[in-house]
């Protein structure tokens, strides 16, 4: 099946600052914005490699460059390494509770956080709800906020999105003093644990980039698989 078989429509953008690769230029194709995007959708569209953010939906499509590769775990096989389990054992004093996805206060502030920890001066480094809400939730998308705490202390937020074949990754934000748990990492261990509890054969992790040293953390779930050539393969490296 090809995405044209869904008709969505779809547009290449001009030009632009890569967000991923500083200093690099990048074309993105994107699903027309007046177009409705539910979880079915979304879904499909994910298997080919695209990705939202908020109500957005789309995949890089640069013609002199590759390096931004659609990553997947096969939750079935999976199998934590060493750096892993050590940070699944970390937390082992944590609880994790699903919530509606919706602005929480207590969420922002963690957010806000986070961000003037992590990203400084970055575009998503404003203590504005309204653009927090709209990154990360989407109009017609059914999405999970996964809440980690220690004790009524909040730590940690993983959001997820549901397709009928897994669940995808889209954001996660952490307590910044607390970084020695590995906060990130055990979030992704959980939503692994969480598509396999509702019987979702994969968690789509968004893209890798071998350059960048903030994405490095994903190709250490294993085994993993990447979109390549219009079709999911086994990653050789």
């Amino acid at each position: 099946m090809t995405i044209r078989q869904w008709k969505p429509s779809l547009f290449l953008s001009m030009p632009h600052s890569c967000s991923y690769l500083p200093g690099h230029t990048a074309t993105t194709l994107f699903v027309d914005p007046q177009q409705r995007v539910d979880s079915n959708l979304l879904g499909k569209l994910a298997r080919h490699g695209f990705r939202r953010s908020g109500d957005f939906v789309y995949r890089p499509h640069c013609q002199m460059c590759s390096a931004c590769v659609p990553v997947r775990v096969p939750v079935a096989t999976f199998k934590p390494n060493r750096s892993q389990k050590r940070a699944w054992q970390k937390n082992r004093d944590l609880t994790m509770r699903r919530v509606d996805a919706k602005y929480h206060q207590e969420h922002f502030e963690l957010y806000v956080r986070y961000q003037r920890a992590r990203h400084p001066g970055g575009s998503m480094d404003e203590p504005d709800p309204e653009k927090y809400v709209k990154f990360l939730l989407a109009q017609h998308v059914h999405t999970h906020f996964y809440e980690m705490r220690l004790g009524h202390k909040l730590l940690g937020v993983a959001v997820a999105d549901v397709f009928p074949d897994g669940l995808s990754a889209v954001y996660t934000f952490f307590e910044p003093a607390d970084s020695k748990r590995s906060l990130g990492i055990y979030a992704v261990l959980l939503e692994i644990a969480e598509a396999k509890s509702l019987g979702l054969p994969w968690l789509y992790l968004g893209y890798w980039i071998e350059e960048s040293p903030k994405m490095s953390y994903k190709h250490n779930f294993r085994p993993l698989e990447v979109y390549k050539d219009g079709h999911w393969v086994a990653s050789e490296t």
